[in-house]
């Protein structure tokens, strides 16, 4: 629940990945500024506890664009790097009070590639993030391969993961907060249905990451101790094997080498976009129009110049 602090520390981690060779990057769901666990814990008729900390996690919360976003991409350039940062974002293109758990891609000339805001929060995160209003899915045609993602259990969403294998996804990145099973068998599902490369990143997060200061802390986690997330995060081939992790309780940098043709040959065999579909019996839509928030219809009348709605 500190931005700068969170910034700083998502730019030397950047720094560091690619100092060891990256050229992808991805972190967890919510990285900046932080996962709002609470919403595991507090129950949600207690109005006033999750105001306080939903105005706290507002405050810290980027927009896109904005000069925090600017600071990553600055790093992702000096370093060369394609970054995927799970982020709280503020619907700054309207009442910039809503909030959205968000994937932001960015391109290793620093340029922002895009971002996917995640369609449907899951249970107690609706207390805090508004569902994404229109499908933002894309997939990045990139040097060294086809990105996208999904965001957590948005990876549970057929409909959502065929998309992306029907846009040519090779790696998938998938931002989380969830772990263990059976989080680690769906991430090897996910790979082996789309033969792709799917990185799970989670955070790693301990009691003792929360500040004393925030109230809930004692009030809801008196009796909970030691890790509340073990992170496990892991890197899965297109077979579906785990080629990095699971990393347990701990915080860390999992690393995994990809060869081009491993991008392409285990689709040989099975190619659900492609030769392993069967258009003439099943169809997906996909809408991607966006909607705003507000919409004038008509004219003005006389000289009361009021729009109709």
């Amino acid at each position: 629940m500190d931005l700068d602090a969170t910034i700083t520390k998502a730019c030397r981690l950047i720094e560091e990945a690619a100092a060891a060779g990256a050229t992808l990057a991805v972190f967890p769901e919510a990285f900046v500024p932080g996962f709002p666990i609470w919403v595991w814990f507090v129950p949600p008729g207690q109005t006033h506890a999750l105001r306080t900390l939903y105005a706290l996690l507002h405050r810290n919360s980027v927009s896109i664009p904005g000069p925090e976003i600017t600071r990553l991409a600055q790093v992702a350039a000096d370093c060369r790097i394609t970054v995927v940062m799970g982020v709280n974002e503020r619907n700054a293109e309207s009442s910039n009070s809503t909030l959205y758990d968000t994937i932001l891609y960015i391109g290793a000339d620093g340029h922002v590639l895009g971002k996917h805001r995640k369609f449907i929060p899951t249970t107690g995160e609706r207390l805090v993030w508004g569902q994404g209003a229109e499908c933002d899915l894309e997939v990045f045609d990139l040097p060294f391969g086809r990105l996208s993602g999904l965001l957590c259990w948005e990876n549970y969403m057929p409909l959502a993961r065929y998309a992306l294998s029907a846009w040519g996804e090779q790696i998938h990145a998938a931002p989380t907060w969830d772990r263990g099973q059976p989080w680690i068998p769906t991430m090897q599902h996910v790979a082996k249905e789309g033969r792709c490369f799917v990185v799970s990143a989670c955070q790693s997060f301990h009691k003792d990451d929360i500040p004393d200061a925030l109230e809930f802390k004692e009030a809801y986690l008196g009796s909970v101790e030691g890790w509340i997330n073990p992170g496990l995060s892991l890197i899965v081939d297109p077979d579906g094997k785990i080629v990095a992790g699971p990393l347990e309780a701990e915080e860390g940098i999992l690393y995994a080498d990809v060869e081009r043709h491993q991008l392409v040959g285990p689709r040989w065999q099975l190619d659900i976009a492609g030769h392993s579909a069967r258009p003439d019996l099943f169809e997906l839509r996909v809408h991607r129009v966006a909607r705003p928030f507000l919409q004038m219809e008509g004219g003005f009348e006389d000289d009361n110049e009021q729009g109709n709605l």
